[in-house]
């Protein structure tokens, strides 16, 4: 079903001015009364990996266990408390932004920041920014499947980032910050470190001084790091990214082995 909604968008940059595993009884029971109401999905990037699975079809809409991925991620997030979702589009935009609509098939907001060339993950929140508003907001990457429950994270403090972190899956197994504590610390070569999951909460002061165009995240949370402005958790419940044809088939395979469990027990 394709719905025809009036999109908002923006189409250039306008600039505005908790520890430990989520499964662990205190964080079951603990959802922090600043958890954020806006949420952003990253889903502007071609997906190259994913070969000719994406040449024609955005890298978001591709089906898992019979449903676009960016479509499970849009129902987590509304479970979790999420009334409006801002996305970037790109790639295949007008296919990806029609397939999704407005937001009203899960009753919230969803507002579109479309993007004339690749900003990369930096560079696109910052052209999204004036459409996030001024509060902390969630920020997922679209390509990538997770089971936590995301009303749980919040910023603690000064912070201007709070950043899940996982195990190093087999494609990265060089890992890509420190958890020291409740810290999350820049430091390579190091025989500990996890990976960044692309689920974070971050503040829009973490944008304060930069210039619209193309840019990393990683490189403004590296700054905020040194500033010991960066905080983190480790989760250690099911996630993926889906990044290649192989991992998007082991998701597959997954997600329909929990199905056939699900209505052997109905």
């Amino acid at each position: 079903m394709v719905e025809n909604p009036d999109f908002a968008r923006i189409t250039a940059a306008t600039l505005v001015a908790g520890v430990g595993d989520m499964h662990s009884p205190q964080h079951r029971d603990l959802r922090p009364s600043q958890a954020p109401r806006t949420a952003m999905i990253l889903a502007a990037g071609r997906g190259r990996r994913m070969r000719q699975l994406t040449s024609k079809t955005p890298k978001p809409l591709l089906c898992v266990a019979g449903e676009p991925l960016i479509f499970r991620q849009i129902r987590r997030l509304v479970r979790a408390g999420i009334e409006r979702i801002v996305i970037n589009s790109c790639w295949q935009a007008e296919q990806l932004e029609q397939s999704v609509g407005n937001g009203s098939r899960w009753q919230i907001e969803i507002l579109w920041s479309r993007e004339q060339t690749a900003l990369e993950t930096g560079g696109g929140v910052l052209q999204a920014l004036p459409l996030l508003g001024t509060e902390p907001f969630l920020l997922v990457n679209g390509d990538v499947f997770f089971e936590i429950d995301t009303s749980l994270l919040a910023l603690d403090g000064n912070d201007l980032a709070h950043l899940v972190l996982v195990d190093n899956p087999p494609h990265h197994m060089e890992g890509d910050f420190l958890l020291h504590g409740d810290r999350v610390i820049d430091r390579k070569n190091a025989t500990d470190t996890l990976t960044f999951a692309g689920i974070s909460i971050i503040a829009p002061a973490l944008f304060n001084g930069a210039e619209p165009g193309v840019f990393t995240l990683a490189s403004l949370l590296r700054r905020a790091m040194a500033r010991q402005r960066v905080g983190g958790q480790h989760y250690s419940g099911y996630w993926m990214d889906v990044g290649t044809p192989e991992r998007l088939a082991a998701l597959q395979t997954r997600l329909q082995l929990q199905l056939a469990t699900t209505n052997e027990q109905d």
